[in-house]
């Protein structure tokens, strides 16, 4: 177990009264996916808790919601977008039929000269529209290799193995499918060789698939780190150290697609107070380096949504609170850090980049009559970088339950960001360079897919 890092607390006051980058960031692009939106497979929310407002009901009959979404990547098109869905309905203890899938989407946002402001599936390959979500516009997660090294939900008979529990779908029996009782994926990176790493909270563990979705290789630990969900410490041979559900929330792959950078939702226990453990990850080597760092939360902060590479060094990450429009105070905002401002180990500087509860709105895209715009959402998840004035910004509706702006199911809302200051030093080849890697990669797929069509 590693060493805890003790800092002095002027340190941490010093690193959090970093100043504003910019002021003025102005909402240019808004959409809008419904909170009932699901795709077909089998039902879920059976073990799900209705939530307070009286719509939404689960479970969903031979259906699974296009909600949740916790991670973004660029799409196989220009202006469409991978979705990760998270693992569910909050908790592993009820999750076990909300399968893990990636879908690919293109929003048509409404801007000051038009368009709709409504969302739309492609194809995961090709992003050619599609009438639906369904099948091609999606992966879905497996161990049909059987490479994960832990029992899942598609090797029980009933779900949880309680025989008082509904049977296990047979699509995820044969399939060897992934459920949100096996993991709580919350980020996810595609590298260099077109293989996605996703990052997950139960461990914390870093999960390996291929383009497809199929586990590749057995999860990877964090070393000296253990949620309670974490197998050590259900086997009873090592103690949590970190909160439930505090694993990786973020996770960023650098400029030249070798290194993921893992961010921690909670504090590790023995870690000077209110900061987050980053560790570098090597993915040649798939293994971590050793190099560490300390996030410092803001004082009206409590975690983090998501983390986003801008080059080799830095990195975009946003901070939240749980307040929202009907509780509490919402703070969300959007920070810059940049690793070579610290030693490993030691505390990060940021700067503020966007206040995420006061985007100037002057055509009131989202239609509430004001020109202010915010995005008091309990769960910010999703971040990219469209270009170095812009901004793709997403939030985790946790459905069915929600409050975010009223009462009700949440939304969710994808926002376009023009910022008032460009991001000091982006060059705009990163971002083609993460394109001609996305494209290559569902191209080299569309390859094999025709090939196998026609063998």
């Amino acid at each position: 177990m590693k060493t805890a890092i003790k800092l002095p607390l002027v340190a941490l006051a010093t690193t959090l009264a970093m100043p504003a980058l910019a002021a003025g960031n102005t909402l240019i692009g808004w959409a809008m996916l419904p909170a009932a939106t699901f795709a077909d497979g089998p039902t879920s929310g059976q073990f799900a808790s209705a939530n307070p407002y009286g719509t939404n009901i689960p479970p969903y009959t031979d259906l699974q919601p296009v909600q949740g979404l916790s991670a973004v990547l660029t799409g196989p098109e220009k202006n469409t977008f991978l979705v990760m869905t998270d693992n569910g309905f909050g908790a592993q203890s009820n999750s076990a039929d909300a399968l893990l899938r990636v879908y690919a989407l293109k929003p048509d946002f409404k801007t000051a000269s038009g368009g709709t402001g409504t969302v739309s599936a492609v194809d995961f390959l090709l992003g050619t529209g599609l009438s639906k979500f369904s099948g091609p516009s999606r992966i879905t997660l497996n161990d049909i290799n059987r490479k994960l090294g832990i029992t899942i939900q598609a090797d029980l008979d009933n779900y949880y193995g309680d025989p008082a529990k509904p049977d296990v779908d047979p699509s995820i029996k044969f399939g060897r499918l992934l459920t949100g009782a096996d993991l709580d994926i919350e980020s996810i990176r595609r590298d260099k060789n077109c293989n996605l790493w996703f990052g997950d909270e139960f461990g914390p563990y870093l999960v390996k698939t291929d383009r497809s979705g199929t586990v590749l290789r057995s999860k990877i630990s964090l070393p000296g780190v253990y949620a309670p969900q974490h197998e050590d410490v259900v086997a009873g041979t090592a103690t949590a150290n970190l909160a439930s559900s505090g694993g990786f929330e973020g996770m960023a792959i650098n400029r030249n697609g070798d290194k993921l950078y893992t961010l921690l939702e909670k504090s590790v226990t023995g870690d000077p107070a209110r900061t987050l453990r980053i560790n570098e990850f090597d993915i040649d080597g798939e293994a971590y380096t050793g190099v560490s760092y300390l996030y410092p939360l803001d004082s009206e902060g409590s975690a983090i949504g998501d983390m986003t590479g801008i080059d080799n060094h830095r990195f975009l990450v946003i901070e939240r609170n749980g307040g929202t429009a009907t509780s509490g105070a919402p703070f969300k905002k959007i920070f810059m850090i940049d690793l070579s401002t610290a030693p490993s180990g030691g505390v990060l500087q940021k700067t503020e980049l966007v206040d995420l509860m006061n985007i100037a709105d002057p055509d009131d895209l989202n239609g509430d009559g004001k020109m202010t715009f915010t995005f008091p959402y309990v769960t910010i998840e999703d971040l990219l970088i469209l270009d170095a004035e812009t901004l793709l910004v997403i939030n985790d509706n946790n459905f069915p339950y929600g409050g975010g702006r009223e009462l009700a199911s949440d939304n969710t809302e994808l926002l376009k960001i023009r910022l008032a200051t460009s991001i000091p030093g982006f060059h705009h080849d990163r971002h083609n360079k993460s394109e001609t890697r996305a494209n290559r990669c569902e191209a080299g797929e569309e390859r094999r897919r025709q090939d196998h069509d026609h063998d």
